[in-house]
C-alpha cells in the first residue's frame, strides 16, 4: 500500500475511533452514529487488506511464473537495476540490465519487487529478457502492474537464467 494510502487508512481509523468514542459518550438512542462508525472501521479494514492483497496476488503470480522455468539457474549476479521512474501512465518503471557471462545465448526471468520508503512490498513483476548473446548485455524495462504513489524503490527478487 502506498504512503498516501496508509495515511488515508490511518485517518479513516482515527475518524472511526473518534466517532465510536463520541457515540459512547453521547448517543442515547443506540443507533445512527454507531452504525456510521462501524461502517467506517469496516471500510478502513477493507482498504488496508486490499493493498496487501494486491501485493500478495502479484507475488504469487511472479512465483508461479518463475517456478515454471525448468532447469533455471540462479542468475542474480547477472542483473543490475536502474533507478525507478514513472511512465506516461504514472506506473513505476525500472531499467533491468542483464549480462550473460556464459558461453552460449541465454534467456532470463527476473523478478522485481517495488517497495515504498518503509520497505513495504507494493507490487511485484517478472520480466523476461530473451536471447542474450554470450558476453553481451541486454536491457529490458520492468513496469508496475498499477500506479504506485510515493517514493518507490525497486529491489531484485529472483533471477533465473535458462
Amino acid at each position: 500500500m502506498t504512503g498516501r494510502g496508509v495515511r488515508g487508512v490511518r485517518a479513516l481509523l482515527l475518524a472511526a475511533a473518534v466517532a465510536t468514542t463520541a457515540v459512547g459518550c453521547s448517543d442515547e438512542d443506540g443507533g445512527g452514529a454507531s452504525d456510521v462508525a462501524s461502517e467506517a472501521a469496516s471500510a478502513a479494514s477493507s482498504l488496508a487488506s486490499k493493498g496487501s492483497d494486491v501485493a500478495a496476488s502479484a507475488t504469487a503470480a511472479a512465483r508461479e511464473k518463475l517456478d515454471g522455468f525448468k532447469d533455471g539457474v540462479d542468475a542474480k549476479g547477472d542483473v543490475v537495476l536502474g533507478d525507478v521512474s514513472r511512465d506516461a501512465d504514472g506506473r513505476s518503471t525500472v531499467k533491468v540490465t542483464v549480462t550473460n557471462g556464459s558461453g552460449s545465448a541465454m534467456s532470463y526471468a527476473v523478478q522485481i519487487n517495488f517497495r515504498d520508503k518503509d520497505d513495504n512490498l507494493l507490487d511485484t513483476v517478472v520480466v523476461s529478457v530473451d536471447n542474450v548473446q554470450p558476453d553481451r548485455k541486454k536491457d529490458a524495462t520492468a513496469r508496475s502492474n498499477r500506479t504506485l504513489d510515493g517514493d518507490v524503490t525497486a529491489q531484485l527478487g529472483r533471477a533465473l537464467r535458462h
